[in-house]
């Protein structure tokens, strides 16, 4: 039996059946977009057919050992010439999941200060976050992408304040009952930020570790949970299951990724045992 808080070289089609049935909480994952990243040991442009029949075998091997309450988080991105392949990754896992939340991870927004509104703390334009800037006449640059909250009954309660954020007019607090304190649901938009400028890039597709705490958090933290990722990559879920203390598992094909995920998660755990 696969052990909790590991990271496993192997292929994740190989060490699904190796998990117990409807023993995971919360499957939070990036997988490969199929839009042609440089990944060491995959190839990330395969035909469009054979990448979703593959990627909903997944799908129907992650069923069982999902919990009945469980929830199932997937982050796909795309590019401005192939905007459907997120889409048409959700519709083949629609064959086995229902679609509970839409979530778009805002990367990067800018707001002019005449359409914030009246908020005296906010006293010119915002712009905020970073995004890969496309040379084009016909395409915008992509500044978000999507997580797809799948569940098995679409009735899974969700904790919506553990990522709530204070209201910007504090008079809405206790007009109606559930504004009883200074904390709202953010809704279906969550600015994300992340490094774009990286010294030394390992992995063309690091995402940050703050997207799967959020998901984690939103699900609701259990006590025992069991937190997976079929493409670990070097480790950010793992990294945010550590941060808030609920037990990880996950696969990885690449041996230089996994080895970078166990430092990574070494040096976090020496610093989350400092001193505060």
């Amino acid at each position: 039996m696969l052990e909790h808080n590991r990271i496993y070289q192997m292929d994740c089609l190989q060490g699904l059946p190796q998990l117990l049935r409807a023993s995971v909480d919360v499957i939070v994952t990036s997988p490969p977009y199929n839009i042609g990243k440089p990944y060491r040991s995959y190839n990330d442009d395969r035909p469009r057919a054979e990448y979703l029949d593959w990627m909903e075998t997944i799908a129907t091997q992650s069923l069982p050992k999902l919990k009945e309450n469980g929830s199932f988080f997937l982050n796909v991105g795309g590019k401005p010439t192939d905007p459907w392949i997120a889409l048409d990754l959700a519709n083949r896992f629609r064959n086995h999941y229902i679609l509970q939340n839409t979530i778009h991870w805002i990367k990067s927004i800018a707001i002019p200060k005449e359409d914030v509104g009246n908020y005296p703390v906010i006293t010119d334009d915002i712009a905020v976050g970073h995004y890969q800037p496309v040379n084009s006449m016909r395409y915008l640059s992509n500044c978000h992408e999507y997580i797809f909250h799948f569940t098995k009954t679409g009735a899974i309660p969700i904790d919506q304040l553990a990522i709530g954020v204070k209201y910007q007019d504090k008079t809405n607090i206790g007009r109606w009952k559930k504004a009883s304190q200074d904390l709202r649901g953010r809704g279906n938009t969550w600015f994300i930020p992340y490094e774009t400028i990286q010294t030394t890039r390992s992995h063309p597709t690091v995402f940050p570790e703050k997207l799967p705490e959020m998901c984690i958090r939103f699900h609701g933290i259990r006590k025992h949970m069991l937190v997976l990722d079929p493409f670990m990559g070097t480790g950010s879920t793992a990294l945010a299951c550590q941060k808030l203390g609920v037990n990880y598992i996950g696969f990885e094909i690449d041996k230089a990724y996994v080895a970078l995920a166990h430092q990574n998660l070494l040096e976090q755990k020496k610093e989350l045992s400092r001193p505060r």
